[in-house]
């Protein structure tokens, strides 16, 4: 069996000094804001390049919170309108729709997969406070244009960093310090994962990094003194601990996935299967290796049958999800294609070229015949 993500595995790779990190923390009795969250703050900070990182629960929170933080903060108000690509994990939106504000769906390019910069003038209205960046697939989605229009027209650049630990631009500026705030998920199947939901936001403002920590705290800056009505989403002593020291493997990890996604590039030839276009080696982690097809069910069956496990991400777009019944009726069909036609074949930093060999030449066997799926 050729796994799609094999954590034990991952987790071995480290085994000594993760059983180091979480005995210290164990050792120590303070669980919860104390030296381990600022040590790996400081140390993530430092590797995406930005001034501040502020741990919280999850990636989701880390998106809810930059909004939130806006609109405390009066850059921002419930029902202003924020750019988001309709290609994304839902969470990208749920952190709009949880603080009131309206999403406007904007088509990928078919080509990289990310959002399309040249949709952007016909999107922007006099409510757009800020557009949403997400950078899918572990692939670089910042372009100067994007850059631009944001600064045109005084918008907040967020990055969903989520997939994309990193990733760099082609000027080697790291995803996740590009805009003015982004947010980090560590969930385990991630790039850099933790041994549970975790995740941060990054910044260089000052005061956006205060508001985020005091929203993650209850709404506390200063212990029982509530300035907002927060929650309480923190980043643990147990995964920060954990986090340094994956991030310290965490280039040699993404470069070990694109010598797999390499191998794929170079030897996928199935006509039936398409993959996005290459970007040149910084602007891509390969969080993902998403491959399309027309046959993309019969496609996974029969890969399955031959022992490789694969991943749809995702087979439902948000604008057809049930939660958001109001977009039931718009046609966005780059999108609808992508996710009716994406397949994400394995792959992670200890999975052998052995494997990734045979994956292509199960692929490229793969022939679809009477709407039945066969190996040539």
């Amino acid at each position: 069996m050729i796994k799609f993500l094999d954590l034990q595995k991952i987790t071995q790779r480290y085994e000594s000094e993760l059983h180091e990190a979480v005995l210290r923390v164990v050792d120590s009795g303070w669980y919860l804001q104390g030296s381990e969250n600022e040590r790996f703050e400081r140390h993530y900070a430092e590797f995406i390049g930005c001034r501040h990182c502020v741990g919280c629960g999850n990636g989701l929170d880390a998106l809810i919170w930059i909004y939130r933080a806006y609109i405390e903060m009066g850059i921002m108000q419930p029902g202003d309108e924020v750019i988001v690509p309709a290609n994304t994990y839902i969470a990208s939106i749920l952190a709009l729709t949880e603080n009131g504000l309206t999403p406007v769906l904007a088509e990928p390019r078919p080509d990289t997969l990310e959002l399309d910069d040249s949709q952007l003038d016909a999107l922007v209205t006099e409510r757009t406070r800020s557009v949403l960046l997400v950078h899918l697939y572990g692939r670089c989605a910042y372009t100067e244009r994007i850059a631009r229009f944001c600064q045109h027209h005084h918008l907040k650049l967020v990055e969903d960093n989520a997939q994309a630990h990193g990733c760099r631009t082609a000027d080697g500026r790291r995803t996740g310090s590009l805009g003015d705030a982004a947010g980090h998920s560590f969930y385990p199947g991630k790039n850099l994962g933790a041994f549970g939901d975790a995740g941060a936001v990054t910044t260089d403002d000052a005061e956006l990094a205060a508001t985020v920590r005091a929203l993650a705290n209850y709404g506390s800056q200063k212990k029982y003194v509530f300035q907002y009505t927060g929650r309480n989403s923190r980043l643990d002593e147990l995964q920060a601990a954990v986090l340094d020291v994956k991030l310290r493997h965490l280039e040699a990890d993404n470069e070990a996935r694109r010598r797999i996604a390499r191998i794929y590039m170079d030897g996928l030839r199935n006509p039936l299967v398409t993959q996005p276009v290459a970007l040149p080696d910084p602007m891509n982690v390969f969080h993902l290796f998403p491959v399309f097809c027309d046959h993309r069910d019969e496609l996974q069956e029969y890969l399955h049958q031959h022992g490789v496990q694969t991943l749809i991400h995702y087979p439902i777009p948000p604008h057809k999800q049930a939660c958001y019944r109001q977009w039931q009726a718009l046609s966005l069909p780059v999108t609808e294609r992508i996710h009716r036609q994406e397949l994400s074949l394995p792959i992670s930093q200890v999975m052998t070229a052995e494997e990734a060999t045979e994956v292509v030449r199960l692929v490229n066997a793969f022939a679809v015949t009477n709407n039945n799926c066969s190996e040539t």
